[in-house]
């Protein structure tokens, strides 16, 4: 009796032992690998996951500050499977250096032993990378660049105060992809306001000016600053029944910051719409 006590104790150990090594190689529940890394290293599982539609992270550097950048942001962590060899940093670091330029990235700062960051342009949307190695760990962070979602849009009310005390409005919610002055219709709220103070005072003029931040050559700021003025104007006149005589379209790229570019936030603040007054 005591011996089959004791086989069946030792069947049920045999049972959990062999469960929990199943179990600790499985990605955890509605984790996956990132799309532009759909391999891993050898015996790795992903143990936990995040993602945060908009957030910030700062992107390791050789020397001074770390590199600040916002967007939609991947946190994946890696485990070695209990019993597995751990790679090496040098394997790891290796390993997401060449996958980063296999998919036409550039490399921006790498430690050969510990971490390696990049960047890469896909469908125009500029997305940084940053894998690390770490005591039977391995942490790939992504930030995917994407401007924060403005929820609160000024109303007309707030831009004809600012016109009547400083002769210009600033107009933030109206949005166009990097490069491009066909504006989006995440705008139309930002529009409607515009339009809304536009048909309350008739004899209302204003300039439409374009801004830019500073990333890229001015020649060109101030181009794309100029179209998105007209491609403003050019729905208010076509969406919302605004006379083209009441509008005129002007750019002036980077001249006119109101923050500093030196900060990704700065920069934000400095892409914008203004209105002033005629």
């Amino acid at each position: 009796m005591k011996r089959m006590k004791r086989m069946l104790l030792s069947v049920v150990c045999l049972f959990l032992l062999l469960s929990g090594s199943a179990m600790a190689g499985n990605d955890k529940p509605r984790c996956q690998d990132y799309p532009l890394f759909p391999t891993r290293m050898p015996d790795y599982f992903i143990a936990d996951c995040k993602t945060s539609d908009f957030d910030s992270y700062e992107f390791f550097t050789l020397k001074g500050p770390k590199h600040p950048e916002e967007g939609k942001f991947t946190f994946l962590t890696y485990k070695i499977n209990d019993g597995k060899t751990e790679q090496s940093g040098v394997a790891v670091v290796r390993n997401y250096e060449n996958a980063i330029k296999k998919i036409g990235g550039t490399i921006v700062a790498i430690d050969p032993q510990r971490w390696v960051n990049g960047k890469v342009v896909v469908d125009g949307r500029e997305v940084w990378v940053q894998a690390e190695k770490g005591n039977s760990t391995i942490w790939l962070r992504i930030i995917e660049k994407t401007a924060m979602q403005q929820h609160i849009v000024a109303d007309a009310a707030s831009f004809g105060n600012d016109l009547k005390s400083t002769g210009h409005a600033t107009v933030y919610g109206i949005y166009f992809d990097t490069g491009k002055s066909v504006v989006k219709p995440e705008s139309d709220a930002a529009l409607g306001e515009i339009a809304k103070l536009l048909k309350a005072d008739a004899g209302l003029q204003v300039y439409v000016v374009g801004h830019t931040d500073n990333v890229g050559g001015m020649d060109s700021n101030m181009k794309l600053s100029l179209t998105r003025a007209e491609a403003v104007m050019n729905a208010l006149v076509g969406k919302y029944g605004i006379a083209a005589a009441r509008l005129k379209s002007y750019g002036v790229a980077s001249l006119a910051p109101v923050a500093s570019n030196d900060t990704e936030d700065g920069k934000a603040k400095n892409r914008r719409v203004e209105l002033v007054k005629q």
